[in-house]
């Protein structure tokens, strides 16, 4: 049978609350994932537990400093969000730099392109910020989309308890499908894909 590969990502963390319970999640089904940080949530807790999360093998990626829509923001701006993130995520990984970015609200503009030396990242997901949206239909939309190459856009911003259960559900039935989930990097190594410029990635084989 053919390897299928699909990456679980997670935005707007870090914290000390949901990220620890995810990262319990992924250690509970031995899957990594990777972490695209809010600059403002790091400080001196949460950053251990940012750390804790690279340690593992999961991938730390950078989602702005203050998620603030970029189209309406000058280059200068622009790259002072990303310098001062990549800056603390450096702090985090020992060194390690990010690789992708995801626009804060998916919001683009082709300046930003211009602006940011990373691989842009979308995502396939659930509305998982809403909390009106139960862990069964996280899951269930999760489930529905999954494809090979598919990068997977959840949250893990502080008391969404429903995506940390949902998780439950999605790892060990994508898992029963024949998907081996992988790091965004190992992602696009495993597809055999290079990434390319003015490209915004939800599934690395077909965008």
């Amino acid at each position: 049978m053919e390897n299928k590969y699909i990456a679980l990502t997670f935005d707007d963390g870090p914290n000390t609350v949901t990220t620890p319970q995810v990262l319990e999640m992924l250690k509970k089904h031995n899957v990594t994932g990777s972490f695209f940080l809010v600059g403002d949530n790091i400080n001196e807790e949460s950053a251990r537990t940012a750390r804790e999360c690279f340690e593992y093998g999961c991938e730390i990626c950078n989602h702005s400093r203050t998620h603030s829509a970029m189209p309406q923001q000058t280059s200068e701006e622009i790259k002072a969000e990303i310098e001062y993130t990549n800056n603390k995520i450096k702090q985090i990984t020992g060194g390690v730099a990010p690789k992708f970015f995801r626009p804060p609200y998916i919001a683009l503009c082709d300046s930003m392109y211009d602006d940011i030396p990373l691989t842009f990242i979308c995502g396939n997901g659930a509305e998982d910020w809403l909390d009106e949206i139960s862990a069964e239909e996280r899951s269930k939309r999760i489930i529905k989309q999954a494809q090979n190459g598919m990068i997977i856009l959840l949250h893990d911003m502080e008391g969404n308890f429903r995506t940390v259960q949902a998780l439950d559900t999605i790892i060990p039935e994508l898992k029963r499908q024949g998907y081996t989930f992988v790091t965004v990097s190992d992602l696009f190594a495993k597809c055999n894909v290079t990434p390319r410029k003015r490209v915004i990635y939800s599934n690395v084989l077909t965008d």
